[in-house]
């Protein structure tokens, strides 16, 4: 004989019946079957509400029991033909009449029981079954139907009563020994105490009489039939990419269950685990999924780790002070006042020091526990030997499960790390004696991010998923957003780094997608996104609290680069092409630099100086190694050099500087690039980098451009300053070539002292011959004396600023 139980969702209206009557029949061609079903859908909790407002005397549960009523008509009327709908008809609405009656009493007296509220929540069961085993009938006519209250027998303790298994056994197997039937619908949840009253079993209650019924029958199996496919690696609706686990233990499956996996209540396990009956979870919608295979076998799938499960709600409460240290009896009395209060325990850990005892509750029993044990200890809170127990709220525990994970030495280390590296604050740590299961309690806001990253480190092949928040899509972003779009398969299969672009944000638009967005049709999504709002944006950012964050800056805009203080306090990562961070006041700087560490929150920067060349990184590598940068010589704007290595008699200043930015080398304002501002940011990040002290004000900046081009205040007047001051640069370019040497806008610093400003190079000279767009740098060190250290390359241009914000991205998913 196989027992079935089917849940509210898969009972929840005709449709779905109709999917269970199939699997019933299907399973019935082969086995004798039991079928334990749940009320339909949102109907306990109907029931709930309608007992709660007749105690109040408020009229609209007739309203509620009207609504139950039309629910469960429509559901028979669809499932019996109506040529036999009659007496099904006219026995529901006895039923919900009986219903009304119950509540109208309780309306009168204006009180709610715990008896009266066992009687009414039995009516959702009641209903359901009549229903289904009605609706069997007209396929399967060698069906019938049982009362779980005429078999199942407990306490008087009402809302979660306690079964008498041996009363409860006897009138079991008297019944089904005698019961011809080849499947049996039965009620779940309900039951009755020895003098006929009515109970329930509590929260998993149609679980639990399923459970009973097969423990009592010796059953070959336990089917919970459910709306998933198994228990999951972790909760698939927080954790996406978690997955049904094919085979458990009984232990494995307790554990989960009693750490909030929700598909299987711990209760469930306990009659069959005592007879070695497999359970086995399925779903109503997916018949043949695999599920979930539970017995006393557990098949290793690589992982010591079978699951990853948590409970929300918590509350850690903490009683601690030196007149517990040596004292016995302490925890005794602890556990003791809460017990008296129907507290539930969840959590425990004590100092070794016998200094203080924290417990995890629910936060719903906080106010009561608080209350009870302070009053406990008030003699010794009085005294000063205990302090008044200190109460958090608000707080989730996480669980990592597995059989074998006693076997394996290292896990809670690699769980605590894998936390730590995403700032997730940890504020208790438990770990059973079985070694099946390590707990964490953490902050309910890093829920989401604490399951990803640890599903991701233990179940994904070490797969690490970046969270990217892009702020400025023009020419350079643009192009980053389709080199990520084009190497996104790439990178999940070579380097296991799995990019999504969660938020994309322009001048004028922005667009969040937590799933991540379609990058095949990014543009129009940010066009119909909602107003661009740099507060907002920061909001979002932190309020989804994604693992792996990384804020993402592609613009020259002074107020973006002025909130990377606060992304890196929320352990965001900030990769940037913008100088103005990096180039601000040294304080600053330096405070930003701190903020990394101190939150664990990467700061890369590497396309400030040579767009994707490896300057940066270099000289990190030079002084990390233990070499000192004495001097630098370099050549540091791609646009300064395109504009200087094309300019000559064909072409004016002008149209030059023009063709330069329509090729994306210069700044959208080029005033920025021809200024050396541009440049003495750079070379004072070099400069910084190479672990000097200096602010910008420190660079002598020899600009090259009249004081009216300077004084402009818009492009279209800066440009029209070029034509007018034409002869001016032609004059320059004369000089050069009357020198025989080629014009070349250099930073340098030696001694102390840093400059920027337009050089004659001559031929001899390694910056002579430096093309188009490039750059070229010159370390001078202890290591580097008589031949520096050069590096030269493309130093602007979209593409290639794009491919090292990339990089920085990358080097972020390797760490």
């Amino acid at each position: 004989m196989k027992v079935l139980k089917f849940g509210g969702t898969s009972v929840a209206n005709a449709k779905n019946i109709k999917l269970v009557l199939d699997i019933v029949l299907n399973k019935a061609k082969n086995d004798k079957l039991v079928v334990v079903v749940s009320a339909l859908s949102k109907v306990t909790d109907l029931l709930q509400l309608a007992a709660s407002k007749a105690a109040l005397n408020d009229e609209t549960y007739k309203d509620i029991v009207a609504e139950i009523e039309k629910k469960h008509l429509d559901a028979l009327k669809e499932l019996i033909p109506v040529s036999e709908q009659s007496s099904s008809l006219s026995h529901i609405k006895r039923i919900v009449n009986h219903l009304e009656t119950i509540l109208d009493g309780c309306s009168l007296l204006g009180e709610l029981s715990a008896r009266t509220s066992d009687t009414i929540l039995s009516f959702g069961e009641l209903l359901s079954s009549y229903i289904i085993a009605e609706a069997l009938k007209q396929n399967l006519k060698n069906s019938g139907y049982k009362d779980s209250r005429e078999l199942i027998k407990t306490n008087n303790n009402y809302g979660k009563a306690a079964v008498n298994f041996e009363v409860t056994n006897a009138l079991t197997t008297a019944f089904f020994n005698s019961n011809d039937a080849q499947v049996t619908i039965m009620p779940g949840f309900i039951a009755s105490s020895l003098d006929d009253i009515n109970t329930t079993l509590g929260r998993g209650g149609s679980d639990y009489t399923a459970a009973i019924i097969a423990g009592a029958l010796d059953a070959s199996e336990l089917e919970i039939w459910t709306d998933v496919n198994g228990m999951f690696t972790a909760n698939p609706k927080i954790v996406k990419q978690a997955r049904p686990i094919a085979t458990i233990s009984y232990q494995e499956a307790m554990e989960l269950s009693h750490f909030g996996a929700k598909v299987l209540y711990p209760p469930t396990i306990q009659p069959v685990l005592r007879k070695n009956i497999p359970i086995h979870i399925k779903n109503t919608f997916e018949p043949e999924a695999e599920g979930t295979y539970i017995s006393n076998i557990s098949t290793p799938n690589g992982s010591p780790v079978r699951g990853i499960s948590h409970i929300d709600n918590i509350t850690l409460i903490t009683l601690e002070g030196p007149g517990m240290i040596g004292v016995s009896g302490s925890s005794k009395r602890l556990f003791e006042v809460l017990s008296q209060e129907g507290i539930n325990v969840i959590f425990i850990t004590q100092a070794s020091s016998e200094h203080s005892i924290c417990i995890g509750i629910l936060n719903s029993d906080a106010d009561v526990a608080e209350s009870a044990i302070n009053s406990a200890f008030e003699i010794e809170i009085a005294q000063n030997k205990i302090e008044p127990c200190i109460v958090e709220k608000n707080l989730c525990i996480i669980a990592l499960v597995g059989e074998n994970m006693k076997n394996h030495q290292g896990l809670s280390g690699r769980m605590f790390s894998t936390l730590g590296k995403n700032n997730v604050n940890i504020r208790a740590i438990a770990q059973g004696a079985s070694e099946r299961n390590i707990s964490a309690v953490i902050n309910e806001r890093d829920v989401k991010k604490a399951l990803n990253t640890l599903h991701e480190n233990f179940f994904e092949e070490n797969t690490k998923q970046l969270n990217l928040f892009v702020m400025g899509v023009g020419n350079v972003g643009e192009k980053f957003i389709e080199q990520i779009h084009q190497q996104k398969k790439f990178l999940k299969e070579n380097l296991k780094i799995n990019v999504r672009v969660i938020a994309l944000s322009n001048s004028r638009k922005m667009h969040f997608d937590d799933d991540g967005i379609d990058l095949d049709s990014w543009k129009a999504t940010l066009e119909n996104g909602e107003a661009a709002n740099k507060e907002l944006f920061i909001e979002k950012v932190t309020s989804l609290n994604l693992r792996n964050s990384i804020f993402v800056d592609i613009t020259a805009n002074a107020d973006v680069a002025a909130i990377y203080e606060r992304f890196l306090k929320q352990s965001v990562g900030v990769v940037t092409c913008n100088k103005i961070a990096c180039a601000s006041a040294y304080d600053n700087y330096k405070n930003l630099k701190k903020l990394s560490r101190q939150y664990n929150a990467p700061f890369l920067f590497e396309t400030n100086v040579g767009a994707g060349l490896p300057i940066i990184d270099t000289v990190k590598n030079l002084i990390a190694s233990g070499d000192k940068v004495h001097k630098i010589q370099a050549v540091l704007s791609g646009s300064l050099n395109f504009i200087f290595n094309n300019f000559d008699e064909n072409y004016s200043f002008h149209d030059v500087v023009k063709e330069a930015g329509v090729q994306g080398f210069t700044e959208p304002d080029p005033k920025i690039d021809l200024s050396g501002i541009d440049v003495a940011r750079k070379i004072l990040i070099l400069i910084r980098e190479s672990g000097y002290k200096m602010e910008i004000e420190d660079i002598e900046n020899q600009s090259f451009l009249p004081a009216a081009c300077m004084a402009t205040t818009n492009n279209e007047d800066f440009f029209k300053s070029l034509i007018e001051y034409n002869s001016h640069f032609e004059g320059i370019l004369a000089e050069a070539k009357a020198k025989d040497s080629r014009l070349k806008f250099v930073a340098q610093f030696e001694n102390g002292k840093a400059s920027v400003g337009l050089q004659f190079i001559p031929k001899d000279h390694p910056f002579y011959n430096l093309e188009g767009k490039d750059n070229i740098v010159l370390f001078y060190t202890d290591r580097y004396v008589d031949q520096p250290l050069l590096i030269k390359g493309a130093g602007a241009g979209a593409a290639v600023t794009a491919s090292g914000i990339f990089a920085d991205v990358i080097r972020i998913g390797n760490v």
